[in-house]
């Protein structure tokens, strides 16, 4: 799921001319199978870094509805979603190589049609590659909740996030977030209640129970039993 986990991370005051980043890049070492993923399967089911627009239809030879899911993690919950919704097409963004190649794994395993991963950086995918109006949902599971203060600035949910993310959607599509950190989803809650051309589809304002197609992870699975919380938050573009 959602993990915006990046490299010894390159920090601002180094790099001031660099915008700031959501993850902190580290690469981790990939198995032996996960390179073999990465050299053999990524040109089947991966997508080249480009600047040139998608077409999901021509993707996928088939027009279906196209949802994008950002930072995927190793990718089983996006590989489980894909194979329970076979007549979706699904595209999946993630910064980690070895999440990238293990997922490319559970592609090749499952055998999935329609499913498409990408290694690079979720904004300028966004702003390069997805055209407006053309998403039917963006996900965006446990993303790296920067619990310090002086390191929300680096949340992915801001409003200029969000408004970009507005343009891709179709209109009646859905932004759903999850995340394990309370101040987060009230930071999320926030943003996401004070943003132009959205509403909340929960009927209490807040948040909404988990929906059946997220899977509930090995992770939250874990948390439940210690007492944790996880909080879903499903927001639609209404204009």
């Amino acid at each position: 799921m959602c993990a915006p986990h990046e490299d010894p991370a390159v920090t601002e005051t180094e790099r001031p001319h660099r915008a700031i980043r959501s993850y902190t890049l580290r690469q981790g070492r990939l198995t032996p199978a996960q390179q073999r993923a990465m050299d053999e399967l990524f040109p089947r089911f991966g997508l080249a870094s480009a600047a040139a627009p998608l077409d999901c239809t021509a993707l996928f030879g088939r027009s279906a509805p196209c949802i994008l899911e950002i930072g995927f993690g190793n990718g089983d919950s996006l590989a489980a979603i894909a194979q329970a919704h076979p007549d979706n097409n699904y595209l999946g963004i993630e910064v980690h190589t070895p999440g990238v190649g293990h997922l490319l794994l559970r592609i090749e395993e499952l055998g999935l049609n329609n499913l498409r991963v990408m290694r690079d950086d979720a904004v300028e995918v966004l702003t390069q590659r997805i055209p407006d109006g053309s998403l039917d949902a963006v996900y965006l599971f446990f993303a790296d909740p920067w619990p310090k203060k002086r390191h929300h600035k680096r949340r992915i949910v801001q409003d200029e996030f969000v408004q970009l993310l507005r343009r891709k959607l179709k209109v009646g599509g859905h932004f759903h977030m999850a995340t394990d950190w309370e101040n987060y989803a009230q930071h999320m809650l926030e943003v996401m209640t004070a943003a132009a051309g959205f509403r909340n589809t929960s009927p209490t304002g807040d948040y909404v129970p988990r929906p059946d197609y997220r899977p509930l992870t090995k992770f939250e699975q874990r948390g439940q039993r210690l007492g944790h919380g996880v909080w879903d938050l499903i927001f639609e573009r209404s204009a």
